[in-house]
């Protein structure tokens, strides 16, 4: 993502050679003014959307293009590269398009990752209105995703990064939590409103600062935790006048919220190099296996008898497969580009990017299936909404002016 420098030789009669020669070992070139676009996330490990702005770096500076590009050119025509010893003017090759518009890029990403989410969401609770098998369901989201990463591996889209037993045990937990998240919300999502679920998921916030507080051990300021009522309230109001609830629906989603804070916590202890994507992989390989005994034993006997067979005679063979197929196939791609977008860019809009993709996927779901909700339920879910938002945009500040503590 970084523009390239082509060295052009032009001797230019006449003129007494001013440029110093310098030596690789010599030449230090400093960005230290250069702010990345992205940063981790919570539980990220690798910044990959990094980039340098150049036409930025250069209007806030006296000094000039020129003056900047020496110490590169310098370097560049050095005897090192095995090249002659001429200097002469650097030619820019053309920036890309993904270098020019980084901003347009990252706006397509949250497009693309809100896009796949409403369209997992839709499809999946479409699934469960005619194949309600939540855990066989997970497994298929999981099992379609791993096809996926070990097609791409092969190809080398991306490369395969090697994992040795040290890695595999620190990812092993933050899998498990992961697989146990993944299928009580399906769970929920089966037993109730796919908007009724995410309001529930809301509380998130909540069980992640109650673990901070009495598992870690971390100080949570009173500002965070009174930006949190109105989650509680909130949430608390919807469930009420829900028409659609049931206990089944409310307490998988919330076992979901606790699995996901642990999720957090194990995935903070695993910090590794490897780069997201095949942290990822890695992660849902782990997931299927565990996912697949609860599938076999809890579903199982009653797949066999008729839950296959009732499907195919409501929607027909090909119908069944294709949903199968393309809900496993959204579910990996969204999560995937969810940390491939949330690492391009500032917590704070890591914080917004969450909420409004909450609020895109409840508004989304009530015009797919034409939810009924009371009014009551309405209110109560703007208020959660409103109190995630307040959590996530103070919870950012603190952890933003806690990175420019470190970096002074």
């Amino acid at each position: 993502m970084e523009s390239r420098l082509l060295s052009r030789a032009s001797t230019i009669t006449g003129l007494p050679q001013l440029r110093p020669k310098l030596s690789r070992d010599t030449v230090t070139v400093s960005f230290a003014s250069a702010k990345p676009i992205g940063t981790v996330g919570e539980g990220g490990n690798v910044i990959w959307g990094r980039q340098l702005r150049p036409a930025l770096l250069l209007e806030s500076s006296p000094v000039s293009k020129r003056e900047i590009l020496k110490p590169i050119l310098a370097a560049a025509s050095s005897p090192a590269e095995g090249g002659s010893d001429s200097a002469g003017d650097a030619e820019i090759a053309p920036v890309g398009f993904f270098q020019k518009y980084p901003a347009l890029v990252t706006g397509f990403f949250f497009f693309m990752w809100y896009f796949l989410n409403v369209i997992f969401n839709i499809i999946n609770k479409k699934i469960y209105n005619y194949f309600p098998y939540p855990y066989f369901v997970s497994v298929i989201h999981l099992f379609v995703g791993v096809v996926y990463c070990l097609v791409s591996w092969a190809v080398g889209l991306p490369r395969r990064a090697p994992i040795d037993s040290n890695l595999l045990k620190l990812l092993i937990p933050v899998a498990v939590c992961h697989a146990l998240g993944h299928v009580t919300s399906n769970v929920s999502f089966a037993a109730v409103a796919v908007s009724f679920t995410h309001t529930i998921k809301a509380l998130e916030p909540f069980f992640n600062a109650a673990a901070s507080q009495f598992v870690l051990g971390q100080s949570i300021p009173i500002t965070l935790w009174l930006s949190l009522a109105p989650v509680v309230i909130g949430v608390s109001m919807a469930s009420m006048t829900e028409l659609s609830f049931n206990w089944t629906g409310f307490i998988s989603a919330m076992i979901s919220n606790i699995s996901f804070t642990y999720r957090s916590i194990y995935s903070k202890k695993a910090m590794t190099d490897m780069d997201s994507t095949n942290v990822y992989a890695y992660i849902s390989i782990i997931a299927l296996f565990v996912c697949i005994p609860p599938a076999i034993i809890v579903e199982g006997p009653q797949l066999i008898k008729h839950g296959f067979s009732d499907a195919i005679a409501k929607v027909g063979m090909t119908k069944f497969i294709s949903d199968l197929f393309w809900v496993g196939m959204f579910y990996h791609l969204y999560n995937q580009l969810a940390t491939n977008t949330l690492e391009r860019v500032a917590p704070l809009t890591h914080a917004v990017g969450n909420v409004l993709k909450r609020v895109f996927v409840i508004g989304f779901s009530i015009l797919a299936f034409g939810n009924k909700i009371s009014t009551q339920t309405g209110i109560g879910t703007v208020i959660a909404i409103a109190g995630v938002a307040m959590y996530s945009f103070i919870k950012a500040k603190m952890e933003e002016e806690k990175r420019q503590m470190k970096a002074a």
